[in-house]
């Protein structure tokens, strides 16, 4: 769409990839990636952009690694991970974060709302941590799915 909230997104979106997808090898070539939205319960940046990261590398996209993302926040006076729309909505912040795991470099960082200094570190410290698990799980599906491809393969032999 081409309202305000589906224009961030494309902007953060691309700005993110952009880190990572080595454009330099393709100067004149375009990348388009659309996001489709079934269904949101919170965290469609952060969704949408780990799985355009997956779907890049799926394409055979050359990139320097994927971008796993995840939002941290802070609700009822706690800081979480991976806010639903409840604490979303009625949460005192939002802090969504993507970063490159092989150099731990920040390629998302937004807030809304109000923490301490030690929340939001707190909030950093979580987040970047829980991305390295979302790595993990973005490596192992595309490792499932070449290792399918490969069976697949080796039994039309």
């Amino acid at each position: 769409g081409t309202d305000r909230r589906s224009i961030e997104i494309s902007k953060i979106t691309a700005e993110a990839l952009e880190n990572v997808v080595l454009t330099e090898l393709y100067p004149r070539a375009s990348i388009d990636v659309y996001i489709e939205i079934l269904q949101a319960n919170a965290g469609t940046r952060c969704a949408g952009l780990t799985a355009a990261s997956v779907a890049l590398a799926d394409a055979g996209i050359p990139m320097r690694d994927i971008v796993p993302a995840i939002a941290a926040g802070k609700a009822d006076g706690h800081v979480l991970l991976d806010l639903n729309k409840e604490e979303d909505n009625y949460g005192q912040a939002d802090v969504p974060i993507a970063i490159v795991p092989s150099t731990d470099e920040i390629v998302l960082l937004q807030m809304d709302g109000n923490m301490t200094r030690e929340e939001f570190d707190k909030a950093i410290s979580m987040a970047v941590d829980a991305c390295h698990k979302v790595y993990d799980i973005q490596k192992d599906a595309l490792k499932r799915r070449y290792s399918m491809k490969n069976e697949e393969s080796d039994s039309d032999e």
